[in-house]
């Protein structure tokens, strides 16, 4: 179903292929593992449905030699879909429980070249900036400044926007320049700051 809703990218088809979705939600809820709608993972999270998390992937444009910072780890799902796709990933997660258990599931995974924080991700990671790709899993009112800064030049930012009606929109940074493309609307929990 994900070619026949526009997902074209071969390597993002075959990581989505690749990583079993059943292994990142609980199993009260394994009869949902291919439901293409998002699963409650616990404290007030989802994991998002399959055919967002291969769109967010494809606006990568990934080629395998990307850094990539990931706001917001949740179960590990996206994260291990784009440690097939990239180079490193850095994933930031604010709920301490969370990251705890998707650095785990993505340790068993063979996720190896996946690093989880338990952070803010409104802070981003300056320490390992610039990043080629940052990706925002839960939605900012506006993306923080900070995240702006940390992308490399020629570098894209994917991120869902907005409160009550929110936008999937493609940031580009070019000599500088930053460039907005509205993708998709979208429904993603909030991103809040501050960890816990």
């Amino acid at each position: 179903h994900l070619k026949a809703r526009g997902i074209y990218d071969v390597r993002v088809l075959e990581a989505m292929q690749e990583i079993k979705r059943e292994n990142f939600i609980s199993r009260s809820y394994l009869a949902d593992s291919y439901g293409d709608h998002p699963v409650p993972i616990g404290h007030g999270q989802t994991i998002s449905q399959p055919y967002i998390v291969a769109l967010m992937s494809q606006l990568g444009g990934f080629t395998g030699n990307e850094r990539v910072l990931e706001i917001g780890c949740g179960s590990g799902y996206q994260a291990a879909v784009l440690s097939r796709l990239a180079l490193e990933v850095y994933s930031i997660e604010r709920i301490k429980a969370l990251a705890d258990s998707s650095a785990e599931r993505l340790k068993r995974e063979g996720c190896d070249n996946v690093t989880v924080i338990h952070g803010d991700g409104y802070e981003g990671l300056p320490e390992k900036a610039p990043f080629d790709v940052i990706i925002i899993t839960a939605a900012p009112v506006k993306i923080p400044q900070e995240l702006i800064e940390q992308l490399a030049d020629n570098g894209r930012l994917i991120a869902p926007v907005g409160d009550s009606i929110q936008t999937l929109v493609k940031i580009e940074k070019n000599g500088g320049v930053i460039t907005t493309e509205d993708v998709a609307c979208v429904r993603f929990v909030p991103m809040l700051k501050g960890h816990n």
